[in-house]
Formats: structure tokens, C-alpha cells, sequence
């Protein structure tokens, strides 16, 4: 049972974590390092490991860790989380002001909002503490997604006040890390999100919390579906109680005395949207005063005191002046039209993807149309549709080509599938593109063996596979072009360190179709090894969470080819790890023993250190007690080498470290 001075601990730990995800997530003005905070949530989680009874569902170690799920509950809104009545036109906003004036019988004000492209959630709190978050649903019912938005670090497990709200808002994603994350999954195999929408509903809706704390998810509050002994004068007011409460409330907000300045909001904000680092399809017009809100009420879809004034999707026109064909990494060829290049939403378009042979068809587009091009969330560029009416005749209608346009192999299309491939596994493209894969930085971050080099290997037929990357010398290296003797040393000595990656990135470096790195990570900590997985069937795979069977169909077809089990076995010879960090640790080494490790370390990083100690059987914690056995100090080690020499605990270097490990028959020697 915890001490009082424990519990005090703890209580302290968790109001910095919060206070510090606070300037962090929500004011983007953080006080202090990674690295402080880091060892302030390493602190709190050993505390909680060693007393469990003190562990809380709003702690902020209970972002992440829950188990994935079968399905997701049914959750009644305690007030309806109502969809909003759409206005295309000046028109159209002009009448919904009219209406709010006639059935008020007062001046009316508004208060203007971004109109977010994401995912609208509920966020349920009791007495200050989180405690359910759900999906619109129906508006009536949604599901419910707590542990996923838990995952969300803008969102507060504890407010600052005691109160009990249900609190709206949206979720979303950035540009940027919506690009990020397709690109991970474009190197992966997988199938790419339409737009940052898409991308945010699929990940809040995985069934496995994990998955979701891997995506960047946002999330913007915009307004109360319940609070406690709540007396709000207007919207404004309940905006700034949100804030006070610590919510993340955009800073775009604007109060309108008038139609005249909503329609100046809404024009700005049309011509300016590319400017932000998020999609918005619209600005959300609402009543000001709450009391004009309650006599107006709703209907029984939408409120009749709220509009959403929609934008056009930005959109241009331009020729198409071909269709070439690219080939995957999978081997699916897919379609892609090559423009005239043309600005769309603050870039130049010059090429879009027409993903496969039924879209085109469907489409009708056709080499030599003239389309109309836009960007799918303002991002990835769509041909929408083409203009017939400006046909002349001369325009080519596109087929797929019979054989692939590297290798000229016969393709093939499986009947219940929309891709066309190419099966030959010996295809150049194929080739190039599974090495760029293998050396990517989410697989096994070869550093300085990018898309060129590989080109240049490849046409000096010095490698076929990625297994023949492990056997280059740096002479070899010399002929390549602008290869000096020094980059072709560091070329291979980043090859060669590759072999240290981890189970999970050199499954995903593998290329098994449908597995990403979140897949592979699953498999990994499943099955312990490459050997174990190849020897699974596909029973057993599915059995894995987040492994359905079609996954576990590829897995087992990619293992039953023997070139691929030569390839895992030539990989294997070459020194890649091919089994985790659990299966090759030596067992109970360094059992009993609790480390601590601060400052900044030469020769290892922190994060290896430490998840080799423990991979050997020690307790790592934060803090260093009278129960530390042994603290690593690197430079600046501060106050925790202070506290280690006065409580007399062995303090040792990096050096003294590889001693200590090889007394005790494991090896972790410094590059």
C-alpha cells in the first residue's frame, strides 16, 4: 500500500504531466524539454507500477494502453449532437439571417467559426474528469471512442475546474502529417487515406487504441451539449469558459455585429483557407445570444440558430497531355495523367492519379480532354471530370497495357479486385521500389541510400534484392557516380548498422503486402521472430488483433515463395536481427537490478540503453531511491547524480556500463 508521501508524489506528478500536455498540445508554448517530460512520465509510470491501487483512469499513463476492441458500444447523447443546415450562396445566408430576425422578433448578432473538416466527438466529463468520449453517430446515438481519444494529447483527462460538461468538438488532421502518414502507407503497401477527413474518422475509429496514438490527431472545441448550473449570455461566453477549462478553442473566432461582417469573414476565409496548416470546407455562422438560441430551438436534424456557409471546392481547368502507367513496389499499375501545369489551392498541379483502369473508364477520361482538376481536401490532386463539350475528336481513349511497361511480363487482374499487377517478381520497377522501400526511413533507415543510389546499383547489376545491400564493399561503391572514397565507407557502414533494427521495421521492410508498420509491430510482439510468422498458418495469424484474414493471407503467400524465404535467410546470414529484443535477450541477466539513467549519453542514446536493460531483465525507472541499484550518468546528469551520491548508489560512465554487462554475460559494446 502506497505511503502518504507516495500519493503525494504521484498527485504532483500527474497535475505537472497535465499542466505541461496543457502548454504543450493546446497553447503550442511548451515550458520545458522532451526530455523533462519524458522523465516526469517515466517517474509516474514505475510509481504506478509498484502501487497499482493508486492507478487512475484520468492519470496521464492511461493515454495509451488499453487493449484493442471487439466493437464499439451504443452511446446516447445526453443532448443531441445535431448536424448543421448548409448555405452555398450569399442568397441563401442572407435568408438564414432573415428567419432568425423574424422569429426572434430582435436585432440578432453572430459569432463566426472555421468550419473544420474532420470528425464531430462528444466529450463527456464528471465532476472535471474525463470519462466518455463518442462519435455523432445519428445524432441521437453515436459509439463510443474514449480510449481512442484519450490517445489525443489536446484533449484534457482533468480540467481545471471540478464541473461536468458534454463538451463538442472536432477532430482533425494537419496537412502536413496527413501527407506524412500516406506516404508511410503508400511505402507500405497500403491503401492511401482520400483526404486529412478521412484519414482522422478511419484512425478514431480503429479498434485498437495504439493504432490511433500513432496518427496526429487535433482536436478544436466549438461549443457545450450540457454544463452543470451553466449561465451563459451568449456563445462567446461559453467559448472562453472553454478555454478557461483548459479546451483548445480556435484562435480564428470572430464576433460579427451583422450580416455585412459575416460575409467579410466568409470571403477572407475563402481566399485565405490554403494559408492554414488544416482543411476547412466552410465558416459556421451562429446566433451570439444565447437566449435568441433557445427561442429559436431546432429542428430534428439541425439547429435553427446555426448555419454552415460551405465553400466551392477550389478547382481549375487544364489538358490532360497523356496517361502513363506507373509501377508499384506490389506491382499494381496504376494510371496517371500528366497535365498542363495549373495553380490549385496556392500549388502547381502538373500531374494527378486516376488510381485504376475502372476509374478512368468510369470517367470517361480520355488523353487530349480538356478536365476539370481539384484538390481532394486540398491536397491530392483529382481529375473530377472531363469536358466532352470541348472535345474535338482527336482526343485517345486510354487502355490498360497487356504487359507491364518495365518488364513487358504479362499483367493480371484477380477478379475481385480493381488493381491491375504485374506478378513477375523480377520486374525492374518492382525492384527499385522494394529497395527504396527496404532503406526507408520507417523500415531500416538506411542513411545516405536514397532513390538515386539505388538506380545507380541497380543499372550496375551490384544488387537484385536487398540482401545483396549486405555484401557491398566500398570499392564496389567507387564507380558509382559522385561516390567519393568517404561517402562510400559511410554508405556501407549505415548498411551494415541497419542490422540492428528492430523485428518490427525489418518485417515492414520486408514489403508483405497490406503490412505497415503498425501491423508489423503487432506480429513482432506477437510472434517473436521472423521464423515463428513464416511457420504460422493463417489461422494463426488472424488470431493476432488487428490481423484480419486478409492480411493473414498475404503474410502466408509471401512466405510460402522460396525466393522470399531466401531472402529472409541470405538477410539473416548478413546479421539482420530476425528475432525481437525478447527472444534474443539473455534471460534474467539482470534480474533484480533497478537502473536510473540521466544526462546526455556519447555512445548510445538513451532510449537504446534503456530498452536493452530492461530487455535483460532490469527495472528502469525515473527516479533514483535507496532501491536504485545502479545510476548511468552521461553529461549535465544534474540533480539525480547528486541525489545518487548521497544516498550512496553506484554511479557508473558509459565505459564502466559495458563492464558491468559483460560480468554478467551480455554484450552491448559502443560503436
Amino acid at each position: 500500500m502506497a505511503s502518504d508521501d507516495v500519493r503525494r508524489r504521484i498527485t504532483e506528478l500527474r497535475e505537472q504531466l497535465h499542466y505541461h500536455n496543457y502548454r504543450y498540445f493546446v497553447l503550442d508554448d511548451p515550458e520545458i524539454a522532451d526530455r523533462e517530460y519524458d522523465e516526469l512520465m517515466r517517474e509516474l509510470v514505475d510509481l504506478e507500477d509498484e502501487h497499482p491501487e493508486e492507478v487512475t483512469p484520468e492519470s496521464p499513463t492511461q493515454r495509451v494502453g488499453h487493449r484493442p476492441v471487439s466493437g464499439f458500444a451504443e452511446v446516447v447523447h445526453r443532448e443531441p449532437l445535431l448536424s448543421l443546415a448548409n448555405a452555398f450562396d450569399e442568397e441563401e445566408l442572407q435568408a438564414f439571417a432573415e428567419r432568425t430576425v423574424r422569429r426572434t422578433g430582435d436585432d440578432v448578432d453572430f459569432v463566426c467559426e472555421l468550419k473544420f473538416d474532420g470528425l464531430a466527438v462528444s466529450l463527456i466529463y464528471e465532476d472535471g474528469r474525463f470519462v466518455q468520449g463518442a462519435t455523432r453517430g445519428d445524432g441521437q446515438r453515436g459509439e463510443d471512442i474514449t480510449q481512442n481519444l484519450k490517445t489525443i494529447g489536446a484533449i484534457p483527462l482533468v480540467l481545471s475546474e471540478p464541473v461536468s460538461v458534454d463538451v463538442r468538438g472536432e477532430v482533425f488532421m494537419r496537412r502536413a502529417d496527413f501527407a506524412a502518414l500516406n506516404e508511410r502507407r503508400r511505402e507500405s503497401g497500403e491503401p492511401l487515406f482520400a483526404n486529412p477527413r478521412n484519414a482522422a474518422a478511419g484512425s478514431l475509429r480503429q479498434l485498437d487504441p495504439q493504432v490511433t496514438a500513432d496518427r496526429p490527431l487535433d482536436i478544436y472545441v466549438y461549443s457545450l451539449g450540457y454544463a452543470e448550473n451553466a449561465g451563459f449570455a451568449t456563445h462567446g461566453e461559453r467559448l472562453e469558459f472553454l478555454k478557461s477549462l483548459g479546451f483548445k478553442v480556435n484562435p480564428h473566432v470572430k464576433y460579427c455585429p451583422d450580416l455585412a461582417s459575416v460575409l467579410e469573414y466568409i470571403l477572407y476565409w475563402d481566399d485565405h483557407r490554403g494559408e492554414l496548416p488544416y482543411d476547412i470546407d466552410g465558416v459556421v455562422v451562429k446566433v451570439n445570444a444565447v437566449s435568441q438560441q433557445d427561442r429559436l430551438g431546432a429542428t430534428a436534424k439541425s439547429p435553427r440558430w446555426a448555419v454552415a456557409y460551405k465553400f466551392a471546392a477550389e478547382q481549375g481547368v487544364t489538358r490532360v497531355q497523356d496517361i502513363i502507367v506507373q509501377v508499384g513496389r506490389t506491382g499494381v499499375l496504376t494510371p496517371l495523367a500528366l497535365l498542363e501545369p495549373l495553380q490549385i489551392a496556392g500549388s502547381t498541379v502538373a500531374r494527378a492519379t486516376l488510381h485504376n483502369a475502372d476509374i478512368v473508364q468510369n470517367k470517361d477520361i480520355r488523353i487530349g480532354d480538356y478536365v476539370v482538376v481539384q484538390k481532394a481536401g486540398d491536397v491530392i490532386p483529382e481529375v473530377v471530370r472531363p469536358l466532352q463539350e470541348r472535345r474535338t475528336g482527336d482526343e485517345k481513349v486510354f487502355e490498360m497495357p497487356l504487359q507491364c511497361p518495365s518488364c513487358g511480363s504479362t499483367v493480371q487482374r484477380a477478379s475481385d479486385e480493381a488493381a491491375t499487377r504485374c506478378v513477375n517478381t523480377e520486374c525492374p520497377a518492382q525492384r527499385f521500389e522494394n529497395l527504396v522501400h527496404f532503406a526507408s526511413r520507417n523500415a531500416m533507415d538506411i542513411d545516405g541510400l536514397g532513390p538515386a543510389i539505388i538506380q545507380q546499383l541497380l543499372d550496375a547489376d551490384l544488387v537484385r534484392n536487398p540482401a545483396d545491400l549486405y555484401w557491398l564493399t566500398a570499392e564496389q561503391l567507387l564507380d558509382l557516380e559522385r561516390i567519393g572514397p568517404k561517402s562510400a565507407a559511410n554508405l556501407v557502414a549505415a548498411i551494415q548498422d541497419s542490422c540492428g533494427r528492430s523485428l518490427d521495421r525489418v518485417l515492414f521492410a520486408l514489403g508483405i503486402r497490406h503490412v505497415g508498420s503498425e501491423v508489423a509491430r503487432d506480429l513482432a510482439a506477437h510472434f517473436g521472430s521472423v521464423a515463428a510468422i513464416m511457420n504460422a498458418d493463417q489461422e494463426e495469424l488472424a488470431a493476432v488483433p488487428s490481423i484480419g484474414e486478409k492480411i493473414a493471407q498475404t503474410v502466408c503467400e509471401f512466405f510460402q515463395k522460396e525466393q522470399n524465404r531466401n531472402l529472409v535467410a541470405r538477410l539473416e546470414t548478413a546479421g539482420v536481427a530476425m528475432v525481437g529484443a525478447e527472444a534474443q535477450r539473455t534471460k534474467d541477466a539482470l534480474e533484480g537490478l533497478t537502473f536510473v539513467v540521466t544526462g546526455r549519453l556519447e555512445g548510445f542514446s538513451r532510449q537504446e540503453v534503456e530498452e536493452r536493460l530492461r530487455g535483460w531483465g532490469a527495472k528502469v525507472t525515473g527516479s533514483v531511491s535507496r532501491r536504485t541499484d545502479y545510476l548511468l550518468a552521461g553529461d549535465d546528469a544534474g540533480t539525480k547524480l547528486a541525489k545518487a551520491q548521497e544516498l550512496g548508489v553506484t554511479v557508473l560512465t558509459e565505459d564502466q556500463l559495458v563492464e558491468v554487462l559483460q560480468e554478467r554475460g551480455v554484450s552491448f559494446d559502443k560503436p
